[in-house]
């Protein structure tokens, strides 16, 4: 069966307008074009907008999108496998979310106390499946299972405070690290080794034993694996390099 913009766009939900600029951009083309210009969509492309739709719910952008779709290893019974555990853990990170506000108006109300634990614990574990989602198969190749999962149970045991400060200090490393960077500072120098000191005490919430080798290791991998150099260089690039590269002349030193 075939649809015209209208007719795709009504059973897609989306606008023509959307189809004719991923028309534009080779996102998404028309099976055929007749000869007076009109755009029909067949099978292969109403399957293709649903990978589409699909991967913008899960927050990939559109030169995301068309580089995965457009990818010679692109499985479509992959990617919906994919789609499926992802959205199946953003079901549970939403569900916790709910069962949280439930619990806090319940107390409001006074009729169930909630301690303070409670309180904030839908938001811990939701950032412990983060992080296992993003970097779990890096970081338990790189230290263990056990390194990896005495680390996840540190956040999740964190007090209300304890969260607040851990948080305080990774928000301080990327400030810090911009400023440096933008300064053009030495890594060994003063701002530097701040930065790696600043580094060791976030990561003592995690990792209470302090091994040298390990914060080497750890900082190696933010310049190392694209997912890190993103999130630390998400403000200036070259602060993952210079983070990694303070932290191995901070280690060198002790």
């Amino acid at each position: 069966m075939e649809y015209t913009v209208k007719g795709i766009a009504e059973l897609a939900g989306v606008s023509p307008r959307t189809l004719r600029w991923y028309d534009k951009t080779g996102l998404l083309k028309p099976t055929r074009v007749s000869e007076s210009g009109y755009r029909f969509y067949g099978a292969a492309a109403v399957d293709r907008l649903q990978q589409i739709l699909f991967f913008r719910e899960l927050g990939f952008s559109l030169a995301e999108i068309k580089r995965i779709l457009d990818s010679p290893d692109f499985s479509e019974t992959a990617a919906l496998q994919s789609h499926l555990l992802a959205l199946t853990r953003q079901r549970e990170r939403i569900d916790a979310l709910i069962l949280t506000v439930q619990k806090t108006l319940d107390d409001r109300k006074g009729e169930n106390k909630m301690n303070d634990s409670e309180k904030f614990e839908a938001f811990k574990r939701g950032l412990v499946r983060e992080n296992e989602e993003r970097y779990g198969a890096e970081s338990r190749a790189a230290y263990g299972d056990g390194a990896v999962d005495a680390a996840n149970s540190a956040v999740l045991g964190m007090r209300e405070d304890q969260h607040a400060a851990w948080t305080a200090l990774d928000e301080a490393i990327h400030a810090a690290l911009a400023e440096a960077v933008r300064a053009q500072c030495a890594p060994d120098g003063p701002q530097g080794q701040k930065i790696a000191q600043i580094h060791r005490e976030w990561l003592s919430y995690t990792i209470p034993r302090y091994d040298p080798g390990q914060h080497a290791g750890i900082a190696a991998l933010y310049a190392a694996d694209a997912r890190f150099t993103a999130y630390y260089d998400r403000d200036l690039p070259g602060c993952a390099q210079f983070l990694c590269d303070a932290v191995k002349s901070y280690t060198k030193r002790l």
